[in-house]
């Protein structure tokens, strides 16, 4: 799609984990030529660092003095090659490493800290400063950018987003368990909506879209309709 004399925005896609949330934006991104930004690798990339660094132990407990003081030495990029984009830990690919269970097992405690939140929130708005990007989290559309011009609020059940996880990594060629996923699932909704610092809930002026029956092109036709839609409107 051209988008040379269209008006850039920003899209804010927020939603559950596994929601397919990060799928939609990486493709709308592509389609209409405008930077893709995963704020959950970033939190993700985070949490393995802390796991590198014997900052986080097997029962979740953080070493939050550490982490926090070590938040100015930890840099993270993405990189696209070709059709795939990686995320970069201080110059290091760690695309396989942070999608792994166990970072999953401990992402949410560390995304609830709200000095790490207030680093990437800072480090969010600053990819962001110039429009032209699509972005997806938990909070994006609340407190990274809470003038964005289209906000999406995605869900579906946690047995579907369940059973698309364990999909997902055993394409990777990563083990997984159904029962342990679903219950991954299930505990990173519960500390992502219940958290004091930016927790996840849908934008008053975002739209809704629940995918449960959805099938992957029909919800990436759904948000380029809405993204059309919204360009529309900033044109009148």
């Amino acid at each position: 799609m051209n988008t040379t004399t269209q008006p850039l925005i920003t899209i804010a896609i927020d939603g559950y984990s596994s929601s397919g949330k990060s799928s939609m934006a990486r493709q709308l991104a592509k389609t209409i030529g405008y930077r893709y930004i995963d704020s959950g690798a970033m939190y993700r990339a985070v949490t393995l660092y802390a796991m590198q660094h014997n900052m986080i132990s097997d029962d979740l407990a953080i070493d939050e003095q550490s982490l926090i003081a070590a938040l100015p030495e930890i840099d993270i990029d993405f990189q696209v090659d070709g059709e795939r984009q990686y995320t970069l830990l201080n110059g290091v690919n760690v695309e396989s490493d942070i999608r792994s269970m166990a970072v999953s097992n401990r992402v949410s405690p560390v995304s609830a800290i709200p000095a790490v939140r207030h680093a990437l929130v800072k480090m969010q708005q600053q990819m962001g400063q110039q429009k032209g990007i699509v972005m997806d989290g938990r909070d994006i559309g609340t407190t990274v950018f809470p003038d964005a011009e289209m906000k999406i609020f995605v869900t579906a059940s946690p047995q579907t987003r369940a059973q698309r996880r364990v999909a997902e990594l055993i394409e990777k060629g990563i083990p997984a368990s159904y029962e342990e996923v679903l219950a991954n699932v299930v505990h990173r909704d519960h500390i992502d909506e219940t958290r004091a610092e930016s927790p996840l809930r849908r934008a008053d002026d975002a739209i809704t879209l629940d995918n449960s029956t959805m099938t992957v092109d029909e919800q990436n036709r759904w948000l380029l309709d809405r993204y059309e839609e919204c360009i529309a409107k900033s044109n009148r």
